[in-house]
């Protein structure tokens, strides 16, 4: 009997011990282990969320890139349209001057030309009087053969 008494009296140790562990001891691990299933459960929810987040950045970034681009894009057409403008503009006012230039350089070609031309009339005509006065050693009467080559003159 006393197998039987020790088993019985193991048996009903082990029930106590259950008991006591099932009420005092079980209660605060399983509550531990709730407390660690929560905590490891909003980590994950966390690190999700966080990759979420991540995730977000990336493509807010990559469309901020994608419209820098375009807008360094515009930019950069834009300044080549202007400095384009700009270079048209400046041939354009260079051939005004250019031409005002040489209209002008013609007008004082012909004015020198002119002036030439009547200085060249007025040399001949001199020489013309001198030649007549050697030829008939005799003074020849200025004013009226001025009016003669005046005459002259104007039909060279």
């Amino acid at each position: 009997m006393e197998i039987n008494a020790t088993l019985l009296g193991e048996i009903i140790t082990f029930a106590i011990l259950v008991l006591f562990t099932l009420k005092f001891v079980w209660p605060p691990l399983n509550k531990m282990l709730e407390e660690r299933a929560e905590k490891i459960a909003s980590g994950l929810a966390a690190a999700e969320k966080g990759k979420l987040e991540l995730q977000n950045a990336e493509n807010r970034i990559l469309e901020e890139l994608n419209h820098a681009q375009v807008r360094v894009t515009e930019i950069i057409k834009n300044a080549e349209r202007r400095a384009d403008d700009i270079i048209l503009s400046a041939k354009n006012k260079a051939l005004k001057e250019s031409e005002k230039i040489i209209t002008e350089s013609k007008l004082q070609i012909e004015q020198e030309y002119m002036r030439a031309k009547e200085h060249l009339r007025t040399q001949v005509a001199g020489l013309v009087i001198q030649g007549a006065q050697q030829i008939l050693k005799v003074e020849v009467d200025v004013k009226r053969h001025e009016a003669i080559l005046a005459d002259i003159i104007t039909k060279i």
